[in-house]
């Protein structure tokens, strides 16, 4: 804030001197007396390219009804990339729930070294893993990611500085497991068993782009997310197109869509409260357009670390509460439901089961599925009234077409 008012005094600067979360501080500026047609949304921890405003302008402005476009918004860093296969791949179990059990490792990442040196925050994994933290009966353990089926570990590359050419890999299994690593142009089968072995693995290939967002998807059973997370950038979004939603991290706003629909959800404080809005907007007749030729690059989850006690919980909350304001009736109470049943497994598993076996009551998950619910069941009575008060023009269940599977 100091360098902004010191170096550009054209800058209006505002200053809340409260979090007011996500949703609070782009209100902040958004409800700023003054006139306005159009209004850039850009986070924090994003970069634009030089000319990336005005191909949004030209789209959000090119037709009546469109209330937003999003740029094309990619991952700050470039990567090289290597890939794990299982001989036979097995289905994907959600791996977020101690209670539901973890799925058998496959391929187990617990070490790495670039170069010979450790760099872990040059590491990042695809949704084909997932990570747990090291128990501590391996001391050699360093990090532990996991995954039942196969995925890709990417190394991001540092500007100025030589490719890096080697990555040693710490790998294990929980059974015995054929493996094929795969980087660049080259591959080799690993056999992998539960005693971990240091792989070494040459990097190939030409560093490239991972896609971050481009529009957001509703996928089903009410989640939303960013389409074309964490894949690999081969042009495969370049072209124009209509999307669900929008968002909140690079996007061109018209003044009519806000000033019809109404601005962000204060309550939602951060996380999902792009999708409400845009499910709301969807339900007065708005659309938005992705528009390719804009590109940002983001520094994914600088300002809210991903997997952390606030990620979950607001994105969990606000989820249950983004369809009781916005979906069809049966998606919501379907929701709603689960989410009970959830809380009533958690503390049942926690202050009754565990007690009849003489363990001591798992506390971090119960309590993570108590606040939820709480949090959920205490919101929920201005959601329904937020819906009734909505009257939209378009009928819910029509925009479940847009639901995709993940």
């Amino acid at each position: 804030a100091a360098r902004v008012t010191t170096q550009y005094p054209t800058v209006r600067l505002l200053e809340p001197l409260a979090n007011l979360g996500f949703a609070g501080g782009c209100n902040l500026g958004m409800r700023a007396p003054g006139h306005y047609d159009l209004v850039a949304l850009v986070n924090n921890d994003a970069t634009v390219r030089p000319d990336w405003l005005a191909p949004l302008v030209a789209t959000v402005t090119s037709a009546d009804g469109v209330g937003a476009a999003c740029a094309k918004m990619l991952f700050a860093d470039r990567f090289l990339g290597i890939d794990f296969a299982v001989a036979t791949p097995t289905p994907t179990p959600t791996p977020t729930r101690q209670s539901q059990g973890t799925p058998v490792p496959r391929v187990q990442v617990t070490a790495v070294r670039i170069d010979g040196s450790r760099a872990d925050s040059r590491l990042a994994f695809d949704e084909g893993f997932f990570a747990t933290p090291p128990n501590g009966v391996d001391p050699d353990d360093e990090i532990v990611y996991s995954s039942p089926a196969g995925g890709s570990l990417r190394i991001a590359v540092v500007p100025g500085d030589p490719l890096p050419t080697t990555v040693e890999l710490r790998l294990a299994a929980a059974r015995p497991e054929a493996v094929t690593i795969t980087s660049g142009a080259e591959s080799r089968v690993v056999q992998l068993g539960s005693e971990p072995v240091w792989v070494a693995v040459a990097l190939g290939g030409e560093p490239f782009d991972v896609i971050n967002n481009t529009g957001s998807n509703l996928y089903r059973g009410g989640f939303g997310g960013d389409r074309g997370f964490l894949e690999r950038d081969h042009g495969q979004y370049d072209a124009p197109a209509e999307v669900f939603a929008w968002c909140g991290g690079a996007v061109l706003l018209r003044r009519d869509y806000l000033d019809a629909v109404g601005m962000f959800d204060e309550r939602l404080f951060l996380y999902y409260e792009d999708t409400d809005l845009s499910w709301r907007g969807r339900l007065h007749g708005w659309r938005y357009l992705y528009e390719p030729r804009s590109v940002v690059r983001h520094r994914h989850a600088a300002s809210s670390q991903v997997g952390s006690d606030v990620f979950r919980f607001h994105t969990e909350r606000n989820r249950l509460l983004v369809l009781a304001k916005n979906a069809p009736a049966r998606i919501a109470l379907r929701a709603g439901l689960g989410e009970a049943r959830r809380w009533a497994q958690a503390m049942s598993s926690a202050w009754l089961w565990s007690p009849l076996r003489l363990r001591m009551p798992e506390r971090s998950y119960s309590g993570h599925r108590a606040r939820v619910f709480a949090g959920y069941l205490h919101l929920l009575p201005a959601m329904l009234l937020a819906r009734w008060r909505m009257h939209p023009r378009v009928r819910r269940r029509t925009l479940t077409v847009w639901e995709v599977s993940k």
